[in-house]
């Protein structure tokens, strides 16, 4: 259909483009297409519309001496399935002007990016354009097989073969809004808000994305989240790429993100950093978080104290369901630590547990004594990991809490601890 013969384009490719000479309206010509830029930062526009950028330029000359056309005076057309660029008029773009403008071949041409909806990286075979009265405008990247065979230049043999026997070529297109660039880094210019879209990603998503970057690309990408979705994109990562990551920032980068991560969770980290670096991390972290990750460290061997969590709620028993709640509202504790609500002594001895649930359904004046059930399951703190799993089993619980020779309370393990840990996917010190 595309190369169907026609003077007037409505639809076209990137790799079309690419290579072609433009002519002037009196036949003379002007130069080798070498890329199209794009405006890509979004105007004030109908939030519910898809964004697509507009062609602003076409970069023409040598590498060393490039040339910029204003775009506005170009016509494309095609005829019996040749393509055919016409200058009216060579107006030039300083280098200032288009330092803001997005090269497609130089930036997304064979790039990995990111596919938003399916959350993955693919690379960029082709570009899809569309030309509309407004202007000629980016709709979505090929990243199919499709697109593929059009770069190499035998897609008609192609579309003639499964003609011949039946065979679909894959194509897969992706809309622009739906994409994120990953290679802003290696470029000349820097847009406004880097990997913005890509941001929005649960920890999980991103965390697989970026593990499966390139070591420069995962550092830049990394880079721009704050500690909080830095912290928590951490925590999903495999070892090695944890320890890549700490070494590529700054030491007080590095150590505000660590503050953000559960003391056990940066105790693994930092457990497995050159004794020196781990130490300067430690140092600069403010005192609190340094002082839980240190007292983590000094647990060796196979111990449930090496992923044990120190970050857990308790309260006395003689405090009301109320205090109780609004306690943890004031805390905003992440949701493993609402696993098990724990009451101790005013000398931090483990009494007993009462549920998030019961706090829920009883009364805000009930007192937690009435509530509680006491002399819970615990383990110690030196105990042996293969503790964990029965006791886990046993009284169906989805954390333990962990005491010390006095029952003081040090601590929890939570399930997907111990579960991770019989499947082998925890280091532990």
């Amino acid at each position: 259909m595309e190369d169907a013969p026609m003077s007037a384009l409505t639809t076209f490719h990137l790799s079309r483009l690419l290579g072609l000479r433009v002519i002037s309206t009196t036949n003379e010509s002007i130069g080798i297409i070498r890329d199209l830029l794009i405006n890509n930062t979004p105007d004030i526009q109908d939030p519910d519309e898809p964004f697509r950028p507009r062609i602003v330029s076409v970069k023409i000359g040598s590498k060393t001496k490039p040339v910029y056309l204003d775009f506005t005076y170009f016509e494309i057309r095609r005829d019996n399935g040749k393509y055919s660029v016409i200058c009216s008029n060579k107006q030039q773009l300083t280098s200032e002007t288009v330092s803001g403008f997005l090269p497609l071949k130089e930036s997304i041409l064979d790039k990995q990016i990111v596919d938003l909806n399916g959350r993955k990286l693919v690379r960029v075979n082709d570009v899809r354009l569309a030309i509309i009265s407004t202007g000629t405008y980016v709709v979505a990247v090929d990243v199919g097989v499709e697109g593929l065979l059009r770069r190499l230049g035998v897609s008609k043999i192609s579309k003639s073969l499964s003609s011949i026997l039946g065979w679909q070529v894959p194509s897969k297109f992706i809309l622009w809004d739906d994409v994120d660039t990953l290679d802003e880094s290696n470029m000349n210019i820097r847009l406004g808000k880097p990997f913005a879209k890509l941001k929005t990603l649960h920890p999980s998503d991103l965390a697989d994305i970026i593990e499966d970057l390139g070591r420069s690309s995962r550092a830049a990408v990394f880079s721009t989240l704050d500690e909080e979705q830095a912290a928590d994109v951490l925590e999903e990562m495999e070892p090695k790429s944890q320890v890549d990551l700490i070494e590529s920032l700054s030491v007080a980068k590095a150590a505000d993100v660590l503050e953000k991560m559960p003391a056990d969770e940066a105790a693994d980290i930092l457990d497995l950093l050159e004794d020196d670096k781990a130490e300067l991390l430690l140092q600069e972290m403010d005192a609190e978080s340094s002082e839980e990750v240190r007292e983590l460290l000094e647990y060796s061997g196979r111990s449930v104290g090496s992923i044990m969590s120190t970050d857990f709620m308790s309260f006395h028993e003689n405090e009301t369901v109320e205090q109780a709640l609004i306690s943890i509202r004031e805390t905003k504790p992440e949701e493993p630590a609402l696993y098990n609500l724990f009451i101790v002594s005013h000398s931090g001895k483990l009494m007993a547990t009462v549920s998030l649930r019961d706090l829920i359904i009883s009364d805000s004046g009930v007192v937690l004594k009435n509530i509680m059930r006491r002399n819970p399951p615990s383990v110690m703190d030196n105990d042996k990991l293969d503790s964990l799993a029965e006791l886990v089993s046993k009284y169906n619980m989805h954390s333990v809490p962990v005491v010390n020779n006095n029952n003081t309370l040090e601590g929890m393990v939570v399930i997907d601890d111990i579960v991770d840990d019989l499947l082998g996917a925890r280091k532990t010190r």
